[in-house]
Protein backbone atom coordinates (compact mmCIF):
# COMPACT_ATOMS: atom_id res chain seq x y z
CA UNK A 1 0.00 0.00 0.00
CA UNK A 2 1.47 3.56 -0.85
CA UNK A 3 0.57 7.00 1.35
CA UNK A 4 0.24 10.50 0.53
CA UNK A 5 0.57 12.41 3.23
CA UNK A 6 -0.27 16.16 4.43
CA UNK A 7 2.73 18.49 6.09
CA UNK A 8 1.71 17.46 9.47
CA UNK A 9 2.08 14.65 9.37
CA UNK A 10 5.86 14.05 9.22
CA UNK A 11 6.73 12.07 12.36
CA UNK A 12 4.45 9.72 10.80
CA UNK A 13 5.63 9.49 7.24
CA UNK A 14 8.96 8.34 9.00
CA UNK A 15 7.49 5.51 10.51
CA UNK A 16 5.84 4.57 8.05
CA UNK A 17 9.07 4.83 5.96
CA UNK A 18 10.31 2.56 8.46
CA UNK A 19 7.83 0.10 8.53
CA UNK A 20 8.48 -0.11 4.66
CA UNK A 21 5.50 1.93 3.18
CA UNK A 22 6.23 3.69 0.12
CA UNK A 23 5.17 7.35 1.73
CA UNK A 24 5.25 10.66 0.43
CA UNK A 25 4.38 14.00 2.12
CA UNK A 26 2.79 17.11 0.18
CA UNK A 27 2.17 20.37 2.04
CA UNK A 28 -0.70 21.47 -0.74
CA UNK A 29 -3.43 19.99 0.07
CA UNK A 30 -4.38 20.16 -4.16
CA UNK A 31 -1.42 18.21 -4.81
CA UNK A 32 -1.85 15.48 -2.15
CA UNK A 33 -5.55 14.96 -3.92
CA UNK A 34 -4.08 14.82 -7.44
CA UNK A 35 -0.94 12.64 -6.53
CA UNK A 36 -3.54 10.14 -4.75
CA UNK A 37 -5.75 9.80 -7.68
CA UNK A 38 -2.61 9.60 -10.38
CA UNK A 39 -0.31 6.83 -8.46
CA UNK A 40 -3.59 5.29 -6.14
CA UNK A 41 -1.61 6.16 -2.67
CA UNK A 42 -3.96 6.40 0.22
CA UNK A 43 -4.09 10.12 1.59
CA UNK A 44 -3.52 10.06 5.60
CA UNK A 45 -4.41 13.77 7.17
CA UNK A 46 -5.33 15.62 9.86
CA UNK A 47 -7.07 18.28 7.93
CA UNK A 48 -11.14 17.01 8.39
CA UNK A 49 -11.94 19.40 5.54
CA UNK A 50 -10.24 17.31 3.33
CA UNK A 51 -13.34 14.68 3.12
CA UNK A 52 -14.51 17.06 0.86
CA UNK A 53 -12.81 15.21 -1.99
CA UNK A 54 -14.22 12.48 -2.98
CA UNK A 55 -12.82 9.78 -4.86
CA UNK A 56 -10.10 9.16 -2.95
CA UNK A 57 -9.31 7.03 -0.30
CA UNK A 58 -8.21 8.94 2.80
CA UNK A 59 -7.92 8.48 6.62
CA UNK A 60 -8.22 11.22 9.01
CA UNK A 61 -5.80 11.24 11.91
CA UNK A 62 -7.27 11.54 14.87
CA UNK A 63 -4.43 11.43 17.44
CA UNK A 64 -1.59 14.31 17.95
CA UNK A 65 0.85 11.01 19.09
CA UNK A 66 2.58 8.75 16.70
CA UNK A 67 2.46 5.43 18.17
CA UNK A 68 -1.97 6.09 18.38
CA UNK A 69 -1.56 7.52 14.77
CA UNK A 70 0.34 4.14 13.19
CA UNK A 71 -2.08 1.76 15.31
CA UNK A 72 -5.10 3.87 13.79
CA UNK A 73 -3.79 3.46 9.80
CA UNK A 74 -3.13 -0.16 10.79
CA UNK A 75 -6.45 -0.96 12.16
CA UNK A 76 -8.45 1.18 9.77
CA UNK A 77 -6.92 -0.05 6.53
CA UNK A 78 -6.14 -4.01 8.39
CA UNK A 79 -2.59 -3.48 7.37
CA UNK A 80 -0.43 -6.19 8.77
CA UNK A 81 3.59 -4.65 9.84
CA UNK A 82 5.99 -7.42 7.73
CA UNK A 83 9.10 -7.17 9.82
CA UNK A 84 10.85 -8.25 6.44
CA UNK A 85 10.27 -5.05 5.15
CA UNK A 86 11.63 -2.48 7.84
CA UNK A 87 14.62 -0.55 7.13
CA UNK A 88 13.90 -0.99 3.32
CA UNK A 89 13.11 2.49 2.35
CA UNK A 90 15.12 5.51 3.19
CA UNK A 91 13.56 7.78 5.66
CA UNK A 92 14.53 11.34 4.42
CA UNK A 93 13.25 10.47 0.61
CA UNK A 94 11.59 7.70 0.13
CA UNK A 95 13.84 5.87 -2.14
CA UNK A 96 14.20 1.82 -1.99
CA UNK A 97 17.55 0.97 -0.29
CA UNK A 98 20.21 -0.98 -1.71
CA UNK A 99 22.21 -3.23 -0.35
CA UNK A 100 26.34 -1.86 -0.52
CA UNK A 101 29.50 -3.33 0.14
CA UNK A 102 30.99 -2.86 3.60
CA UNK A 103 34.52 -1.30 2.10
CA UNK A 104 32.55 1.29 0.40
CA UNK A 105 31.25 2.86 3.22
CA UNK A 106 34.17 2.60 5.71
CA UNK A 107 34.61 6.88 5.03
CA UNK A 108 31.32 7.38 6.40
CA UNK A 109 30.05 5.14 9.42
CA UNK A 110 31.70 4.98 12.23
CA UNK A 111 34.80 3.16 13.24
CA UNK A 112 32.91 1.01 15.67
CA UNK A 113 29.79 0.14 13.01
CA UNK A 114 31.97 -0.59 10.76
CA UNK A 115 34.13 -3.03 12.66
CA UNK A 116 30.73 -4.63 14.03
CA UNK A 117 28.65 -4.58 11.47
CA UNK A 118 28.75 -6.54 8.01
CA UNK A 119 25.65 -5.75 6.10
CA UNK A 120 24.95 -1.76 5.06
CA UNK A 121 22.16 -0.36 2.99
CA UNK A 122 22.41 2.41 0.74
CA UNK A 123 19.85 4.95 -0.23
CA UNK A 124 20.47 5.27 -4.26
CA UNK A 125 19.06 9.65 -3.84
CA UNK A 126 20.38 11.06 -1.14
CA UNK A 127 23.60 8.34 -0.37
CA UNK A 128 22.50 8.00 3.04
CA UNK A 129 23.76 5.05 4.30
CA UNK A 130 21.86 2.63 6.96
CA UNK A 131 22.97 -0.39 9.03
CA UNK A 132 21.36 -2.86 12.11
CA UNK A 133 22.27 -0.90 14.72
CA UNK A 134 20.59 -0.21 18.24
CA UNK A 135 17.40 1.12 16.82
CA UNK A 136 16.18 -1.72 15.75
CA UNK A 137 16.08 -3.10 18.95
CA UNK A 138 14.00 -0.14 19.77
CA UNK A 139 11.70 -0.24 16.72
CA UNK A 140 10.70 -3.52 17.33
CA UNK A 141 9.64 -2.47 21.21
CA UNK A 142 7.86 -0.01 19.42
CA UNK A 143 6.11 -2.31 17.51
CA UNK A 144 5.16 -4.69 20.55
CA UNK A 145 3.38 -1.49 21.73
CA UNK A 146 1.21 -0.27 18.95
CA UNK A 147 -0.09 -3.18 17.69
CA UNK A 148 1.31 -6.63 19.36
CA UNK A 149 -1.01 -8.95 17.66
CA UNK A 150 -0.04 -7.97 13.77
CA UNK A 151 3.52 -8.67 14.11
CA UNK A 152 6.03 -11.43 13.56
CA UNK A 153 9.40 -11.61 14.98
CA UNK A 154 11.62 -12.61 12.11
CA UNK A 155 14.80 -10.01 11.95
Amino acid sequence: MKFILTGELGRLATWLRILGFDTLVEKEKAKVVMESLREKRVILTRDSKMSRFTGTRMVNIKSDFVEEQIAQVLKELDLKIDRSQLFKICVLCNERLEETPKQGVEAVVPEYVFRTQDIFLRCPKCDKVYWQGTHWALVNKFLEKISPQSTDHSP
